[in-house]
């Protein structure tokens, strides 16, 4: 038997929390299509026959960290990438064109002295790629490994890789104390906290471009009403009266169609009938407050 910590590390929407979430074969980290969606690490076991791995999906790492929120974001980032691992994957998006943000990650990663595993992400996606000016990694990186995480491909081999690198029988505290916490693989969240991740999954995917990051999502209380329902109360904050109107929509329609969403993803991740009493509200000062 193996047990060994996993980093994961890239920039802004590589795929690491797809990658996570596919591999787990159940959602522990939220994920679209937008910056700043994962802003605190995930930790989640994977066990299988060979053993099991504490996998650490880290929030990508901004070049220009220029609100407090990415600023925390990036340090909390960093103070991850130090902590004591096994085996260091960056994940790469060849879709993208390569910049200094991702020479920063590349700078960062070349400092831990672990085993690393190269990580091309979305080979699905064949239009648009800046593949070549990332020809120059396969010469620093004795592992690479083209993948889809969105279509699950070509993970195998990439974890059988892992577990070669994972040592024997070398057991450290952190792990037997993370790994016996609970059968379900998300280790460091609470049940609100997840749930409020839930939640703000539906305003990244929902809003426009500006309001996510203006905003995040409190669970005030979770309450077992009988055997059959759970209410949750929740709310919305963010940082002006204008993104709140934009919010709730047109009598309310926004909220609502974000609400039922969120209820419908709540109810299949518990098996459980929810009441999601939803609310929007202005903190200019959340940032400060909550994170």
């Amino acid at each position: 038997m193996k047990k060994g910590k996993v980093l994961l590390v890239g920039r802004p929407n590589v795929g690491k929390s797809t990658f996570l979430n596919n591999v787990l074969g159940q959602k522990v980290a939220i994920t679209s299509p937008k910056a700043q969606t994962t802003r605190f690490p995930i930790r989640a076991r994977f066990k299988d026959d060979r053993g099991e791995i504490i996998f650490i999906d880290t929030p990508g790492i901004f070049l220009k960290a220029e609100d407090n929120l990415s600023k925390k974001i990036n340090r909390q980032t960093l103070k991850d990438i130090n902590e004591e691992t096994d085996v260091v994957i960056y994940m790469i998006d060849h879709t993208r064109k390569r910049n200094f943000e991702e020479a920063r990650v590349l700078g960062l990663i070349r400092k831990i002295g672990k085993p690393k595993i190269l990580i091309i992400n979305k080979i699905d996606l064949t239009e648009k790629s800046f593949l070549p000016q990332y020809e120059f990694l396969k010469d620093e990186f004795k592992d690479v490994f083209p993948i889809s995480a969105l279509l699950n491909k070509h993970i195998k081999p990439l974890m059988d890789k892992i577990f070669e690198y994972l040592p024997e029988n070398d057991l450290s505290e952190d792990i037997d104390k993370e790994t016996n916490a609970s059968d379900y693989p998300l280790l460091n969240l609470d049940s609100k906290t997840f749930i409020a991740e839930l939640i703000r999954e539906k305003v990244f995917l929902m809003m426009g471009e500006e309001i996510p990051y203006r905003s995040t999502v409190i669970v005030d209380e979770i309450t077992e009403r009988n055997d059959k329902l759970t209410y949750i109360k929740a709310r919305i904050l963010t940082t002006d009266d204008r993104y709140k109107k934009m919010i709730i929509g047109n009598q309310g329609r926004k909220i609502k169609e974000l609400g039922s969403y969120a209820r419908k993803e709540i109810a299949l991740a518990t098996n459980k009938k929810i009441y999601l009493d939803l609310q929007v509200e202005t903190d200019p000062h959340w940032m400060e407050t909550y994170f």
